[in-house]
């Protein structure tokens, strides 16, 4: 079941969950509005001959209050809001309409477990002919909250826990499950 704005308001106010920071203003209806972070990580393409799985992948890191995304490119960033969730909320990311109309894609992988405490990466592709120019501070996209049937057995606490700011990808850490 999705979290309305007066339930929501109710679990930040007895710190069920936490946002911050937040304002007023950021909590919709049916969600919060997180604002865009100054950190970003750009793929090292000009290191690297492939990106695979199995080797950890190198990020160019830059810090800036505005950046330019160039056509059909690809950027890691980060949330300004830092995030905790207890054992029976998850939580989804969405770009806000207005940010994917102008041909900016967000994504965080799209999921946020229960439990997880931290800033969110964003995955924020430019699949415009044109240069996109983004501002830290703006709002960039929502968190959709939503209750589990019941609290978690195993709630969040992977190799992302605790992030504060963007963090490149980790897949190479994973311990792939053997398939017969």
């Amino acid at each position: 079941m999705v979290i309305s704005d007066g339930t929501l308001k109710e679990m930040i106010s007895s710190r069920q969950i936490i946002v911050e920071p937040l304002t007023d203003n950021s909590i919709q209806s049916a969600s919060i509005d997180c604002t865009l972070g100054n950190h970003f990580l750009k793929i090292e393409d000009h290191e690297m001959e492939i990106i695979s799985m199995d080797t950890e992948i190198k990020y160019n890191e830059i810090t800036a209050e505005v950046i330019t995304i160039p056509a059909h490119s690809f950027i890691l960033a980060t949330t300004n809001e830092y995030i905790e969730l207890p054992n029976n909320v998850t939580s989804f990311v969405e770009g806000r309409s207005s940010i994917g109309r102008m041909g900016l894609f967000i994504q965080n992988a799209g999921w946020v477990d229960p439990g997880f405490k931290g800033k969110i990466t964003l995955e924020m592709y430019n699949a415009n002919s044109l240069p996109i120019k983004i501002k830290a501070g703006r709002r960039i996209c929502q968190l959709v909250f939503c209750f589990m049937d019941k609290n978690a057995i195993n709630p969040y606490t992977g190799k992302y826990q605790g992030q504060n700011k963007t963090t490149g990808s980790k897949v190479f850490k994973d311990i792939e499950i053997a398939v017969n």
